[in-house]
């Protein structure tokens, strides 16, 4: 991970956590502690063999500690799949100022080129399907928290433009324009609010011997249109993966549009703004975008 990777984020170093671990979880202090790889909201901790330390690194992630600690519990119970199980809940302290997480470690790795993309999406579906059937009251509307996952479209029609001026000369941007326009437009969704993870993609799967595993980092959870949720159509599998994937959900069309639509817009902010910091995640973006440019349907003709 590179030292910054927004402006606004916090700096954190092994001194900073071995304090908050000393002055709260005391127990935990002999523990050997490692950092490794995380996502672009937080910094992981490896605690000994068995737990891992979650810390939010900027204001927009603050409140998702608090919404993973309340909500995951509840969830898991009804999930085919392990998600984060938080055994300790941390405080914010005079060096650090927002709730963070100690969570049981889950072993595995993300998926690669060779897996079979066609059984990861098959299940990924089953486990998407069954967070969306989960009983949802007094649960989280999808708003900043979850950056707006599971939101219209037209919420994010202004950045998905700007980001689209801003990769000119990386892709062609009048295809993604013309793409953005007409998917962007597909009926908003009328059904209930759903459970919605916010963020599947490469990173927030593990697998084991060849299987999905576990599905990690809940920080997109929310309630919204579930169409959000199909976001590794594009951004992680292949044609025929996707076509198990859609299979697995079956939604209707419409929720398909908005699925592409949504991959598309996550993929053109991501690219530009995390071409430096993070170019192995500026990479999936730019695969993302041209999955969707393939798989997106002609205009119609004009008519004469």
């Amino acid at each position: 991970m590179p030292s910054r990777i927004h402006d606004d984020q916090v700096s954190l170093d092994e001194a900073q956590v071995r304090a908050l671990l000393a002055a709260q979880l005391p127990q935990a202090v002999g523990l050997s502690l490692r950092e490794v790889a995380a996502g672009t909201d937080h910094a992981l901790w490896r605690l000994g063999e068995d737990l891992a330390v979650r810390l939010p690194l900027r204001a927009s992630a603050a409140a998702q500690a608090q919404k993973e600690q309340q909500w995951l519990p509840r969830l898991a119970k009804g999930l085919p799949l392990p998600i984060p199980e938080a055994i300790f809940a941390g405080r914010p302290s005079d060096t650090y100022p927002w709730a963070w997480s100690v969570c049981r470690w889950i072993e595995g790795r993300t998926p690669a080129e060779g897996d079979d993309l066609v059984a990861t999406a098959r299940d990924l579906g089953g486990f998407v399907a069954a967070l969306r059937a989960q009983e949802s009251t007094g649960g989280p509307a999808a708003g900043g928290h979850n950056f707006g996952r599971g939101l219209p479209l037209a919420t994010r029609d202004t950045a998905t433009r700007q980001a689209i001026a801003a990769c000119a000369g990386l892709i062609d941007t009048d295809a993604a324009l013309e793409a953005w326009t007409r998917d962007s437009a597909a009926p908003v969704w009328t059904g209930p609010a759903l459970w919605v993870h916010g963020d599947l993609c490469r990173g927030n799967l593990l697998l084991r011997e060849g299987r999905l595993a576990a599905v990690i980092d809940f920080g997109g959870l929310g309630l919204g249109d579930p169409a959000c949720d199909l976001l590794p159509a594009w951004n992680l599998f292949d044609a025929q993966a996707r076509a198990a994937y859609r299979a697995a959900l079956a939604p209707d069309e419409a929720s398909w549009v908005r699925g592409r639509a949504w991959a598309l817009s996550v993929a053109l902010i991501q690219l530009p703004y995390y071409r430096e910091t993070l170019p192995a995640l500026a990479a999936d973006a730019m695969r993302t975008i041209e999955a969707v440019l393939k798989d997106t349907p002609p205009s119609a003709p004009a008519a004469a």
